[in-house]
């Protein structure tokens, strides 16, 4: 990657926060940025160890050269998965209006909340979480142990409406306190978040040039929020690969539909196209998306057999899988495999943190911390 984004500013442009004990592979510069150097004015915090690396994927019954992996999973030092690319343009936004809490939500496992926490501490931001329940499962106890330990400050709802009165609570007492909030959507998805999973379109395309894999016929990522499918679809048009994108739903809590996220697509491009305009005025509708809901099984969070026949093939190859997510999108392409719905070349997204993050942990995890409506419901769990 070729320049310093957090280093001296042009006229005009606003410099990226500097993370402390940064090094010279965080500052490496996003492909969207070569492609479009205007962009450079986007605040960002530089979080993603670009590029993430692509690796054949051996599965039980495929030929050599039909699977593929994006590592994701290894995409930044502090926190894998998914969720830095967007949270480094979320968090970087945030930065430049000196924002010193961040609000946001999802389930009690949520991996974007302790993504949110473990990222927002670097920048000097504090975290309020406020979760909704999932199924009570070692993996979600761990995350909520992690949140914790990361010093998240958590919030129990039993609803989406109680959420959201939490949520609005949680924003009013951090502004009366002056602490200039910002509110970050579930997954992180949003205009600007999803500017993230646009540079990463051009970032395989610039893998594919190079050689690390013939160019895919097909995509496979997990949906929750739908920003990575947003975001991926439209860079991938924009950097003019054809690949069929194909989004796993894994949540039947506000599940996002074709429609809202062609919106949420739509609105990411006028963001950019704010900043330079020679970027294609793209047409983009809910016909651009497949979202399967095969493999939701029983609802956000519950296991399947399917998912975890997926995570069991999935470790003989080389990858650490979680039920939620990256489980059940491996279990659809596995799925297509096997009835030869797909078209190899496969590329698997894999969205789930591969780094230790617990040595960087300040404070001892334990459920204890709870606040007691969480630790009420728990105790009513099987």
């Amino acid at each position: 990657m070729e320049s310093d984004p957090a280093g001296a500013a042009d006229a005009g442009r606003a410099s990226a926060p500097v993370l402390p004990h940064r090094n010279e592979a965080l500052a490496r510069e996003p492909a969207l940025f070569r492609r479009y150097p205007a962009l450079r004015a986007l605040p960002r915090a530089p979080f993603v160890l670009a590029p993430t690396p692509i690796e054949p994927l051996a599965l039980a019954g495929a030929p050599p050269g039909d699977c593929f992996v994006k590592r994701d999973d290894r995409s930044c030092a502090l926190y894998g998965g998914n969720k830095p690319r967007k949270l480094e343009f979320v968090l970087g936004a945030a930065a430049a209006r000196g924002t010193r809490r961040l609000i946001t939500n999802g389930g009690i496992g949520t991996h974007h909340g302790l993504a949110t926490a473990i990222l927002g501490r670097t920048l000097g931001m504090a975290t309020t979480v406020v979760c909704v329940p999932q199924p009570l499962t070692k993996h979600v106890r761990e995350q909520l142990e992690a949140m914790l330990a990361f010093e998240a400050e958590l919030r129990f709802a039993r609803s989406v409406p109680g959420a959201a009165a939490q949520t609005v609570r949680a924003f009013v007492r951090s502004t009366l306190a002056g602490e200039r909030p910002q509110l970050i959507p579930t997954g992180g998805s949003s205009a600007v978040g999803d500017i993230g999973f646009v540079s990463a379109a051009f970032e395989l395309a610039e893998q594919i040039e190079t050689g690390a894999m013939p160019a895919p016929n097909e995509i496979y990522l997990p949906i929750g929020s739908g920003g990575s499918l947003s975001g991926l679809t439209l860079g991938a048009r924009l950097a003019g690969l054809r690949a069929r994108l194909i989004g796993v739903l894994v949540t039947d809590i506000l599940p996002p539909g074709p429609r809202r996220i062609a919106a949420l697509a739509r609105a990411t491009l006028t963001r950019l196209r704010r900043l330079d305009a020679t970027i294609p005025e793209l047409s983009i509708g809910p016909e651009d998306f497949e979202i399967t809901r095969a493999q939701l099984g029983a609802g956000y969070g519950a296991e399947t057999e399917a998912g975890q026949e997926a995570a069991r093939q999935a470790t003989d190859a080389g990858l650490l899988l979680e039920q939620t997510y990256t489980a059940k999108c491996m279990a659809e392409m596995l799925a297509r495999q096997a009835d030869g719905r797909s078209r190899p070349p496969l590329l698997f997204w894999h969205t789930y943190n591969s780094v230790d993050f617990w040595t960087q942990a300040p404070a001892h995890p334990g459920l204890e911390r709870l606040p007691a409506s969480l630790r009420a419901w728990i105790a009513g769990q099987p």
